[in-house]
């Protein structure tokens, strides 16, 4: 690597990190450039713009693109190949390919400005070993590494918070949006679900950056028993499937990166392809009609600062189109009452997420939730509305020796003036099994009966739950 150039290349700077290794040193920090580095400054300046501005285009082509674009900075291989093309087929027809790279690293000026406008500085590095990462997080100059659901310190980091700042403003640039002391955040959702989410100066003390990649291909709850995966084994799926078949409303609940939207596309995938079902999210992340393309799927994007398009109106709308079941990717404070009204309204079999640490308190957080649009309602009456109809099966996923797991399954339901939680399927730790430690309720068992009939037999019969 070149200090006097200000250029990156990951081969010098590996080479760099093994000599100082050796040395017990870290890399120096680069220079600060040098007039051979000039020419290709404004040369760079010149591909990105071209990159980011085809003429021509209909709509349609423009959004192939940036697709693209996005996917190569990313670090998907063959987008970036194709990239290099297009910067080596510009530069013969500019007539640059003679033009001097200098000293720096590179063997051709295509390489060099690919670098430079689709590379992504010492995160190259990290991208290397794809097997296993699902998200790259930077803060400032620090990199961290998720696999597996845990983050770890990476062994390399950026020199300076300009090189982050960069791979910001070629991301923005690629998705005709901005990032500045007016707008200090931006996000890229790619088609495949992968999400770029990035943040500046003034709203976070450092910029950030973070990559999450979509690494699943298939959801269904067979999947989720498998060795590699262990969220649940066998008769967990029967359990579940027992839940999906009888409609009953369900909750999930975890920390970032246990598993949750997993979970949920593999029990919506247990639902008939027939049945209506209609998503709001904030963000499209569900991505169900592109994982099952077969399903009668509509899926809202609300905006929460514009009222025209928020989740109420996304509610109002989907309550027309006959959804027989609604997936609400999380209880938010502005439509936990609408969701509530929903669920009580006929919609059964519904499911949606909310942010607590234990099943025990989804009841009151929802209710919290809907006492604060300043309705007079009656707390109590709510809160039996919520576990009674609402919130009948709660999920509690965790993340447990690097796996995760759906440590839990409990049916809510009101005695006594109160609401109880009864654990229907627990994960135990020490054990590395899964325990049953009570049956549904009376009115649940009868529920199943009467709506899937062979997971009632199963469930009550020889090699049911209650042998296991």
């Amino acid at each position: 690597m070149s200090g006097a150039s200000g250029k990156f290349s990951t081969t010098a700077y590996a080479a760099d990190l093994q000599v100082h290794h050796r040395d017990g040193e870290s890399p120096e920090r680069e220079g600060s450039g040098s007039s051979d580095s000039s020419p290709l400054l404004a040369l760079t300046e010149e591909a990105r713009h071209m990159l980011a501005a085809p003429r021509g285009w209909s709509e349609e082509e423009r959004r192939r693109y940036a697709e693209k674009l996005n996917r190569a900075v990313i670090g998907f291989p063959q987008e970036r190949a194709e990239l290099l093309a297009v910067i080596s087929d510009w530069i013969i027809k500019k007539r640059l390919q003679h033009v001097s790279v200098g000293g720096l690293p590179y063997g051709t000026l295509a390489e060099a400005l690919f670098a430079e406008v689709i590379g992504m500085n010492v995160l190259e590095l990290v991208l290397r070993s794809r097997e296993g990462l699902e998200e790259v997080q930077v803060v400032g100059t620090r990199i961290f590494e998720v696999r597996d659901g845990r983050a770890v310190p990476s062994p390399y980091r950026f020199q300076d918070v300009s090189q982050v700042e960069r791979i910001q403003q070629n991301l923005v640039l690629f998705n005709n949006d901005r990032i500045n002391p007016r707008k200090r955040w931006a996000e890229v959702l790619l088609l495949d679900g992968s999400r770029v989410t990035m943040t500046g100066f003034g709203f976070t003390a450092q910029p950030t950056l973070t990559i999450r990649f979509y690494t699943v291909r298939r959801f269904d709850l067979d999947t989720l028993c498998r060795p590699e995966y262990r969220t649940i084994d066998q008769p967990l799926r029967r359990l579940l499937l027992a839940v999906v078949r009888s409609r009953f409303n369900m909750v999930v609940i975890g920390a970032t990166n246990t598993g949750k939207t997993h979970l949920i596309k593999a029990l919506i995938a247990e639902m008939p392809d027939e049945e209506r079902i209609v998503t709001i999210e904030t963000r499209h992340e569900l991505m169900l009609a592109r994982d099952f393309p077969n399903k009668n799927v509509i899926e809202y994007e609300a905006d929460e600062e514009d009222p025209a398009h928020g989740p109420r109106q996304a509610f109002k709308l989907a309550l027309r189109q006959s959804p027989q079941r609604i997936c609400h990717a999380e209880i938010r404070d502005e439509d936990a009452n609408i969701y509530v009204r929903a669920c009580t309204r006929g919609h059964e079999g519904s499911i949606t997420s909310v942010h607590v640490s234990a099943l025990e308190d989804v009841p009151d957080a929802i209710a919290d939730m809907c006492l604060l649009d300043g309705r007079g309602m009656n707390p109590v009456r709510l809160a039996r509305r919520i576990a009674e109809h609402v919130t009948q099966i709660g999920f509690e996923m965790r993340l447990i020796g690097g796996v995760r797991k759906l440590v839990r399954v409990g049916e809510f339901y009101w005695e006594n003036g109160e609401i109880k939680l009864r654990d229907l399927a627990r994960y135990d730790e020490a054990g590395d099994r899964w325990v049953y430690p009570e049956p549904f309720s009376a009115k649940s068992s009868d529920r199943i009966r009467r709506m899937d009939p062979d997971s009632f037999e199963w469930l009550y019969g020889r090699g049911g739950i209650a042998a296991c």
